[in-house]
């Protein structure tokens, strides 16, 4: 072979090289940037404070479940957290016929939260203690918790928490995040309502001190 010959080969050949590798990138590119895109904004990794929520595996979680805004027609005033335990979602009434909606995760059969309520404090990074009634139902899961657990990632109540009283009285009952995002749209929680953590501080940030909360049981809202 004549050095103009080897030397046009081997020209071939690096470029051929090169646009192999080149398109390797390519690939892995279009595979980060997939990942990127499978994950919605609202459901990436948060920085809150002190602590990093990481991005939500929303893959396992119906859509009906995610945040989102809807048409919805009620005669409770605006600011009114209404929650279908049913449906397994909790409504942020906005007016004009629409509301910011959100999947939970409820209350066994004979567990749920029944009746009407007040939100009358809420927390970021709260402490949890769990009730008399779970460390006597679970004490080898609950009962070395008596003196409660400190605010945190591991914490089951997450970033945030809704205090629900009816009155003066303390329902013990709350809107919280969960360590468990999986168990959005199932009856699992012991008692309370529970959102996805990034859910929460969304509504958190949007809910205020003396909110009205209505529970719709069965199809019809539950009063005490």
């Amino acid at each position: 072979m004549r050095n103009s010959d080897a030397r046009r080969s081997m020209r071939f050949s690096v470029f051929g090289a090169m646009a192999i590798v080149l398109s390797g990138c390519a690939s892995r590119s279009g595979l980060v940037e997939a990942d990127i895109i499978s994950t919605p904004s609202e459901y990436a990794q948060l920085v809150d404070g002190v602590y990093t929520l990481p991005a939500v595996d929303i893959s396992g979680v119906d859509p009906a479940m995610l945040r989102q805004r809807v048409d919805y027609t009620t005669n409770e005033p605006v600011g009114t957290i209404v929650i279908d335990t049913a449906a397994h979602q909790l409504y942020l009434v906005e007016g004009d016929g629409k509301a910011m909606r959100y999947g939970i995760g409820v209350g066994k059969d004979g567990l749920a939260f029944a009746g009407t309520a007040t939100i009358r404090r809420k927390a970021e990074w709260p402490h949890w203690t769990p009730t008399k009634n779970m460390m006597n139902r679970e004490p080898a899961r609950y009962g070395h918790l008596a003196s409660g657990m400190a605010g945190g990632l591991g914490n089951p109540l997450g970033p945030r928490a809704l205090y629900l009283f009816q009155g003066e009285r303390d329902t013990m009952f709350r809107i919280h995040g969960t360590t468990e995002p999986e168990t959005i749209g199932r009856a699992v929680s012991s008692g309370c309502i529970r959102l996805i953590n990034q859910d929460i501080i969304d509504l958190y940030s949007r809910v205020k001190i003396g909110s009205r909360v209505v529970v719709i049981q069965g199809g019809r809202a539950v009063s005490s």
